[in-house]
This record gives structure tokens, C-alpha cells and sequence, in this order.
């Protein structure tokens, strides 16, 4: 029999807040934390706005001599990881090791610290390339590093399936609690690759929106004038805990994780199945791994990108599996606020279903002003709205017809 998994410690670090209170009334404000790029400059590329993390900082995470070894990705899921384990209030020090695990989802890794590299070898030589490049370069850094801080020897890994890499990370940590290979799991999804060749390589895509003239207003998902993505860093992590074992230590439960599902399109290496064949397979393995029929499902956080393509899917996927009910049932991309974090996506947004669910709160889709005809359901534009949420969803869909699909609750 599976075992029941919980939902008892949040962390986030995003453009708009890292703090969960912070974060979460923002986010329902309909506030953007989009702007022009202020790492460098941005003014020869196409794109030149993003989702960065500005106000924040590793202190009292992190001693200062350790950050220089720490590509900015492993910063962020540090610190998010780190604020989930303390707002869930653990003491790993009196639990078995062995038994707590951690499993982060990472797209690309360390790309800053490859152009850095890169650029000092051609530069000054080979000899000059620092000895710290691999290890902070390498995905698997972060759930590393978690590990380390924390003495946690259960289940470690890094799931790479670009923009589904944070949910299937939940995924796969959910299911070691389900079958009984840990008690304790840190996990979620972080990302830092809004740099010069991150950018670059994204608008030579034409994946971006090149919306310039008003950054706040380019994330605009199922909008008829979305244009593509904004890109954004940020990292969002869970504590995820066997349910007797939160109960018995007197644990604060936010929610219920209840189902997963994950599948592959095997089509396009980059577009998605027009259809939304993977995409709605997905939803209905996570329903029935939940048990729950779709029309139990009130909240809908889509992975809402923004792009043409990818938006129109999305929604012929949910009305596969919903069908009539698909008109019932709230849905809105958070996107719209914080831009595309790609690997770190699905964390932050599971994070945001989850305070939805403790709220009865859907978060609006901001930007939404001309409704496509083709994506012609409920978003909850532009104002956040009350609902009593039973059930809710949390989609992920990557660059290699990656899709998965997390099913959280209320506890019962």
C-alpha cells in the first residue's frame, strides 16, 4: 500500500519576493517582477528583460568564503532549501539519516560559470581555468550541496528534463516516501541562467517575447498578443514528509501531495504535440494515482508560457481530460508575474498551488486583456479570486516532450 505524503515546509527565492507571505501576496496583488535585464547590459539581443532576483542575499545561509565556490544556481536552491527545512521545522539531527533524502530539479546548471571559464581560458589560458568549475557547474550541485549542509545520506539525485525538471524532481521524491525509501524529502527546482548566452540562445529560438518597451506587460499568457516567453531564475523548494511521521512530530501540514503522472510526446525536440496528447496523459495518470476523478479538481496552475504554441496545447489538453468540466474548473498561469524560470518552474509553482490550496485563493493570470479564441477557458485574468479549493494541479511541460503533472489537496 502507498503511503501518504504531506506538504510541511515551503522556501522560494523569486523576482518577486524571498519570503513564502512576501511571495504569495505579490503574486496575488497581480504585481510583475519582470524588468530590464540589470546582470549586464541587454541591448544587442532581441530580448532584453527578465524575471531576475534582485533584493536578497546568502547571509545567514551561506559562509561568505563558501558563496565563491557556488554558481548562483546552487545560491538559490541553497537558500530556498534552507527556508523550507526551517519552516518546516525539522531537526535532521535526530532523525536517521539514512531515511531523509533530497532530489532538486535543474534544466541546465552551472551556465554562468561556463561562459566565465570559458572566457578565462581563451583569455589567459588553460592553466587559469579555476579548479571550482566542475563542482560548481555540475547540476547535481545543488541536491549535493543540500545534502552536505543538512547530513542527509537517503535518496540524492538532480532530474534534468528542462522545464519539467522541477516537477518530475517532486515527482520522483514523492514517490520515495510513497514506497517507503525515506520519510523525509527536500525538493523542488532552482535555475540561474539569465546570462549573456542563456539569453542569446533562447532568442535565436524566437522562443522569447521581445516585448522591450513595456517589460511588465510581456509575460501574457493565453493572451492573443503573447509574443513568447520572459525569462527568469528563481528556485522553489518542499519538505516533503510520510504523513504518521509529520502527524508525530506535531508538524504543521500545508497540504496533501496526492498524485504524479509523467509521460514523453516523442515528437518535436522543442515544440509540443498540437494536441496535447503527452500533456493530458500526464494529468490523467496524476488523477488516478490521486484517486480523483477530474471534476474533483477546482485549481488548474498551468505551465502557461506564454508562447503560441505551447498556450493553445495546454488548453486542448485540459479540455481532453476535463471536458465539460474544463469550463468549471480555475485555472491561471503565474508566469504572467514571474516570468519562466525554466528547471526552477515547477517548484515555485508548486509552492504557489499549494498556498492556493491552504487559501481557497486562485492567483490571477495578469497581462490577460484580449483572450485568444483558441484558448477560450477560465484563466482568472488579471484579479486573484476566492474559490474553495479542494484539489488542484500543477503542470510541467520541457524542450524534449518532457510533461508532468502533481496533484495536491486539502488534508482529510
Amino acid at each position: 500500500m502507498k503511503r501518504r505524503v504531506v506538504v510541511t515546509g515551503l522556501g522560494a527565492v523569486t523576482p518577486l519576493g524571498c519570503k513564502i507571505d512576501e511571495l504569495w501576496t505579490r503574486i496575488c496583488r497581480g504585481e510583475s517582477g519582470i524588468r530590464r535585464i540589470q546582470a549586464f547590459d541587454p541591448s544587442p539581443f532581441r530580448s532584453q528583460m527578465a524575471g531576475e532576483v534582485l533584493d536578497w542575499n546568502t547571509d545567514g545561509y551561506v559562509p561568505a568564503k563558501e558563496v565563491k565556490r557556488l554558481d548562483r544556481f546552487v545560491q538559490l536552491g541553497l537558500v530556498a532549501g534552507i527556508d523550507a527545512v526551517r519552516d518546516a521545522g525539522i531537526d535532521f539531527a535526530k532523525l536517521d539519516p539514512f531515511r531523509c533524502g533530497v532530489i532538486i530539479g535543474c534544466g541546465i546548471g552551472g551556465l554562468r560559470e561556463i561562459e566565465i571559464q570559458h572566457s578565462r581560458m581563451l583569455e589567459k589560458g588553460p592553466e587559469k581555468v579555476s579548479a571550482f568549475t566542475v563542482p560548481k557547474l555540475m547540476p547535481n550541485a545543488v541536491s549535493g550541496q543540500l545534502s552536505i549542509y543538512f547530513g542527509l545520506r537517503g535518496p540524492n539525485a538532480v532530474v534534468a528534463t528542462a522545464c519539467a525538471s522541477g516537477t518530475n524532481a517532486i515527482g520522483e521524491a514523492f514517490r520515495k516516501l510513497q514506497y517507503d525509501e525515506a520519510d523525509v524529502m527536500i525538493t523542488g527546482g532552482t535555475e540561474a541562467v539569465v546570462t549573456p548566452l542563456g539569453l542569446a540562445a533562447f532568442a535565436a529560438m524566437r522562443a522569447l517575447s521581445e516585448r522591450n518597451d513595456d517589460p511588465a506587460t510581456a509575460s501574457r499568457p493565453f493572451d492573443a498578443t503573447r509574443d513568447g516567453f520572459v525569462m527568469a531564475e528563481g528556485a522553489g523548494c518542499l519538505v516533503l514528509e510520510e504523513y504518521q511521521h509529520a502527524k508525530a512530530r506535531g508538524a504543521r501540514i500545508y497540504a496533501e501531495l496526492l498524485g504524479y503522472g509523467a509521460t514523453a510526446d516523442a515528437g518535436h525536440i522543442t515544440q509540443p504535440d498540437e494536441n496535447g496528447v503527452g500533456a493530458a496523459e500526464a494529468m490523467r495518470m496524476a488523477l488516478r494515482d490521486a484517486r480523483l476523478s477530474p471534476d474533483q479538481v477546482q485549481y488548474i496552475n498551468a505551465h502557461g508560457t506564454g508562447t503560441p504554441l505551447g498556450d493553445v496545447a495546454e488548453t486542448v489538453a485540459i479540455k481532453n481530460v476535463f471536458g465539460e468540466h474544463a469550463r468549471k474548473v480555475s485555472i491561471s498561469s503565474t508566469k504572467s508575474s514571474l516570468g519562466h524560470s525554466l528547471g526552477a518552474s515547477g517548484g515555485i509553482e508548486l509552492v504557489l498551488t499549494v498556498l492556493a490550496v491552504r487559501d481557497d485563493l486562485i492567483p490571477p493570470t495578469i497581462n490577460l486583456h484580449q483572450p485568444d479564441p483558441a484558448c477560450d477557458l477560465d484563466y482568472t485574468p488579471n484579479v486573484a479570486r476566492q474559490r474553495q479549493i479542494q484539489a488542484a494541479i500543477s503542470n510541467s511541460f520541457g524542450f524534449g516532450g518532457h510533461n508532468g503533472c502533481l496533484v495536491v489537496g486539502k488534508l482529510s
